[in-house]
């Protein structure tokens, strides 16, 4: 049944005799045709009516010509064309048949088929007063017309265009309705995220003004709204909630937007009057709105009723929603199906209860779901169906981003927290897909050579980045081209937009922590396949950068893990393959200088050099990703970044450094401050009076004897806290040199492979990478402060009163009028982190500035900024564990082994030492005794028999240098540990070099 209202028309539009119309109250009359009513418009020009499949038209009268309102048949070039869907606009109409083509009609009444989308299934169109829109099954809007207020959404200020345009800016965004006003238009994404572009005059496009838009643009107050339709008017729009909220703006003076008021509205704003209503459906028409309420069959209306288009039986403006009076025409068997609302005309459709409605013209994207996998794995359908099937969906950005949603909760209409989706379903339905070949084929064929250079790098909306969480899903399981899919996917990723790619990284935080530590697994397995291969010799440009492209990727989600509580560690992201690449640079080089001492200055020689410096290469990159090596892999390649500096110095360069023990640190700072040394040099330390020449061993001694003499200066630039770890004298501050030279020593440490004996605590170092210190940072320097203020923060309010504390640490105010601010439950937390702050970085600003230009110049191979913190510490401290049996199982023997008694006998002796006395061996051994960066093992202890007479009152010897310890054939254990005892306490300056 029709029902419908306002201006006078035909009686029966030619659909009805006049006299089996039903004339109600308020001017509303109702019919029921023999050949059902499938689909209805009306425009300015035109009421047009789909009655199985076949279109009639009804002119309007209008101002400039006089129709004399029959209804007239569509004039088709082909009978066999059936309609699914009319829209009219202003001027004329658009059609949708049911094969998805489109067709115009203008003021005749002959269809046309629209050139440009004959291979496009369109699902929905739209039409302005001169401007139309299409949407297709695979998600692409494209528009036509009249652009003077920018309707078209092409990014550029056109006239208008006559052909069919791609709106590029909304690919991506999986669509569920179009609708175009009278020089606007808006679509609605299937998450809620309401977008809208043209004219703004009246506000009707719901942003806060009155200033057009020529790119479709996101109306953030509706974000959240859950919106689940949109309709546009003339000049205002209205949206419908899924609770059945109504919203309106834009033009007001008729009272369309139902606000009981006759003013333009530029936000969207809730129908009062409507609340509780639990509204069904919504639309506008020119200057008037039709809402229903399908659970109680009621209409109401507002705004311009001047022609009766109300239904209120009054020519009045109204502004607030009255209930249509349609009591006589529907009973309680019919429901209602769709509302109609014209320039001057409304209408709604309705069907008996037993009848079976006609399929809703409002028809959405493609999208990928459980049900149509089952459908493809299970044959039910041809092959070419299948594949045409897969090639819609998986070359489609808005499919795919449309696909799996979390429907249960609404949590896909929350895309600003949440992607939506369902990832139970979605691993379950890609395993399916994974299992047949054939299939999984066919949609790495569309996701690589179409989905995948379609993606838009600056989406228009946060739905668009769905993909980039579901393609990685699908890429892990492929037996082949994963790599390279992968490479493809991660060159697409790091082209987003900052703010698209800022809202990625928080959907990964998100992320389940299985899901996540996939992603991961995924990137880091690619990235080390691809340093496997450069490691067997293979050499391409394209490798380097893919190898770019995953580790930038990698980083963004070590990021991410390192601030979420996830179970994924550092471990997780290590590449075990970056030493292989390292052993074969280790053996090009070593290749490389036989054949240099060899004079062998072949082709063979310059390819060699070529796969040298592209091993170079690729180190160089590997050190601006911290996260993929580890300890030992970084001091590799620091290593040979070094050597490589090295390499490039003049020859006249030297580093070298006189010192007198007994005024070691005068004589250090003395040259210092002479600067006269080239840091990029490796050290060689001449202490005065001595014979010994530097390889590594002098050094070593000369560093742990200079720290040693920095903690007794008497300028007192360090103190040692409570726990022995050593930090900046905040009352030393006249001493900025001093700092500066400290650091200079530090660097020069860790430069030269050597370790200073000063306990720092790891703030330091994170002060160093430009990492801020935490509460815990505070414990490990002085648990005493720290614990109190761990109590702070948990103590209750009224304990915190009683402290009576202020914004101040020893007389210093933390913050402006500190000292007048009372520390409470509100602010404490706040309190503790300037608390923190003024340890590690107010009260020792400048000790630190200092230090830190000092350290950078000490250490001028600026790598060492690939290190975390941790390791820093390690490489500058040694390591903290003391694993004397793995030093015994390391040691190698020359003309002795161990099982001799002799042996048998030190390593006796070695192990009844105190641990004070074995750290004294191991400085009279090795000039230092700290550990090496991964324990005893990386460092080499080659134990020589002396046959020498008299041995019993030789002592032992150490050749610090080669890390040989020279030991006598002592008779007796004894004799032996009396002279082992006495060499490494009394010994200072003794062995060979």
């Amino acid at each position: 049944m029709l029902c419908y209202w306002g201006a006078q028309l035909t009686e029966g539009f030619g659909l009805l005799q006049p006299d089996k119309v039903k004339h109600g109250k308020c001017g509303i009359r109702s019919m029921c045709s023999k050949s059902p009513v499938q689909d209805m418009s009306a425009g300015r020009s035109f009421v047009g009516f789909i009655r199985n499949g076949e279109l009639s038209v009804l002119r309007l009268r209008a101002e400039d010509c006089d129709h004399n309102e029959k209804l007239e048949q569509l004039q088709l070039k082909k009978d066999s064309l059936r309609f699914r869907s009319v829209v009219c606009g202003g001027a004329g109409a658009v059609l949708l048949d049911y094969g998805g083509n489109v067709h115009f009609m203008d003021k005749s009444t002959v269809s046309r088929p629209l050139k440009g989308l004959e291979n496009k299934q369109v699902i929905q169109i739209a039409c302005g007063d001169q401007h139309s829109m299409a949407l297709t099954k695979d998600g692409q809007l494209f528009v036509w017309g009249d652009n003077t207020h920018g309707q078209l959404g092409l990014k550029k200020e056109q006239l208008g265009s006559l052909s069919v345009q791609h709106v590029k800016s909304l690919c991506g965004i999986p669509l569920a309705q179009i609708s175009a006003g009278g020089d606007h238009s808006f679509v609605l994404s299937l998450s809620g995220v309401v977008f809208g572009w043209g004219k703004n005059s009246a506000g009707q496009l719901g942003l806060g003004d009155t200033t057009d838009r020529h790119v479709p643009t996101v109306v953030n107050s509706l974000n959240r709204k859950k919106t689940v339709s949109i309709s546009c008017g003339g000049e205002h729009t209205a949206t419908l909630s899924k609770g059945g909220t109504v919203f309106t703006f834009g033009s007001g003076g008729f009272g369309q937007l139902g606000h009981n008021l006759f003013t333009d509205e530029h936000h969207p704003r809730v129908v009062a009057e409507l609340w509780g209503s639990k509204v069904s459906q919504v639309t506008c028409g020119r200057r008037h709105t039709l809402v229903s309420v399908e659970s109680s069959n009621l209409i109401y209306s507002f705004g311009c009723g001047m022609q009766g288009q109300l239904g209120n039986g009054e020519m009045i403006k109204q502004s607030v929603p009255f209930p249509v009076d349609l009591s006589t025409e529907c009973d309680h068997k019919y429901t209602f199906e769709k509302l109609i609302a014209g320039e001057n005309h409304s209408f709604a459709l309705f069907f008996k209860k037993l009848e079976s409605k006609p399929k809703s013209n409002l028809r959405g994207v493609l999208t990928l779901n459980d049900r149509m996998i089952d459908r493809w794995v299970s044959g039910s359908d041809t092959w070419p169906t299948i594949k045409k099937e897969i090639n819609t969906v998986f070359s489609s950005a808005a499919s795919l981003n449309g696909s799996f949603l979390k429907t249960s909760c609404d949590e896909h209409y929350q895309t600003s927290e949440h992607c939506g989706l369902d990832f139970d379903l979605v691993k379950t339905s890609f395993a399916k897909l994974l299992e047949d070949k054939r299939l999984i084929t066919e949609v790495v064929k569309a996701v690589q050579n179409k989905l995948l250079p379609s993606l838009n790098p600056d989406p228009a909306g946060v739905e668009a980045l769905r993909l980039y969480l579901l393609l990685p899903e699908l890429i892990r399981g492929l037996q082949k081209r994963r790599t390279e899919v992968t490479g493809e996917l991660a060159s697409k990723i790091l082209q987003l937009n900052p703010a698209s790619r800022k809202v990625l990284v928080m959907y990964w935080s998100k992320l389940p922590n299985d899901w996540l530590r996939d992603l991961v697994k995924l990137f880091q397995k690619d990235c080390a396949e691809l340093i496997g291969q450069i490691s067997c010799g293979e050499t391409d440009l394209d490798f380097i950068r893919r190898l770019q492209n995953f580790l930038q990727i990698l980083q963004m989600l070590y990021k991410v893990c390192c601030t979420t509580h996830n179970g994924i560690t550092n471990s997780d992201f290590i590449i075990h393959e970056i030493n292989d690449l390292l052993d074969m640079l280790e053996a090009t080089v070593a290749v490389l200088c036989e054949m240099f001492m060899n004079l062998w200055f072949n082709e063979h020689f310059h390819e060699m050099v070529k796969l040298k410096d592209y091993y170079i290469e690729i180190i160089e990159i590997l050190v601006k990703f911290p996260f993929a090596a580890d300890t030992v892999s970084k001091r590799r390649m620091f290593d040979f970044l070094q050597k490589k500096c090295i390499w490039s110095l003049p020859d006249q360069d030297t580093n070298m450094l006189h010192v007198n023990r007994n005024s070691l640190l005068t004589d250090t700072l003395k040259c210092l401050k002479q600067n006269t040394l080239s840091f990029f040099n490796l050290l060689e330390v001449v202490f005065i009076g001595e014979n010994g020449v530097d390889d590594q061993g002098l050094s070593a001694e000369f560093f742990s004897l200079l720290s040693k003499s920095f903690l007794k200066w008497e300028k007192g630039v360090l103190e040692v806290q409570e726990n022995s770890l050593v930090w900046f004298n905040p009352d030393c501050t006249q001493c900025n040199k001093d700092f500066y030279y400290l650091g200079v020593i530090c660097g020069m440490a860790l430069y030269n492979h050597h370790y200073i004996n000063i306990d720092f605590p790891l703030a330091l170092f994170k002060k160093l990478l430009q990492l801020s210190p935490t509460l815990n940072d505070l414990e490990e320097l002085s648990p005493v402060e720290a614990r109190s203020l761990k109590s702070l923060l948990e103590e209750d309010e009224d304990v915190v009163d009683i402290l009576l504390l202020d914004f101040t640490v020893k007389g210093q105010e933390l913050i402006p009028n500190g000292s007048q601010i009372p520390v409470t439950k509100v602010n404490r937390q706040k309190y503790v982190d300037l608390y923190v702050d003024f340890v590690f970085n107010k009260s020792v600003k400048n000790q630190f500035k200092r230090f830190s230009r000092g350290f950078s110049e000490g250490c001028p191979l600026d790598v060492w900024s690939m290190f975390h913190p941790e390791e820093l510490q390690e490489l500058l401290h040694g390591s903290p564990k003391y694993e004397w049996q793995e030093l015994c199982q390391s040691a190698s023997y020359e003309g002795c082994s161990a099982s001799d008694e002799l042996i048998k006998n030190f390593w006796t002796v070695f192990f009844e030492f105190s641990e004070e006395n074995k750290k004294k061996f191991l400085m009279f051994l090795y000039g230092t005794d700290r550990v090496p960066v991964g324990g005893f093992s990386k460092r080499s202890l080659k134990i020589c028999q002396s046959d020498g007479p008299d041995a019993d009152h030789r002592l032992p010897e150490a050749q610090t240098c080669f890390d040989k310890f020279i030991l006598p054939k002592y008779s007796s254990i004894n004799a032996l540990r009396n002279k082992l005892a006495h060499a490494i306490n009394f010994c200072e300056v003794f062995g060979r070099e």
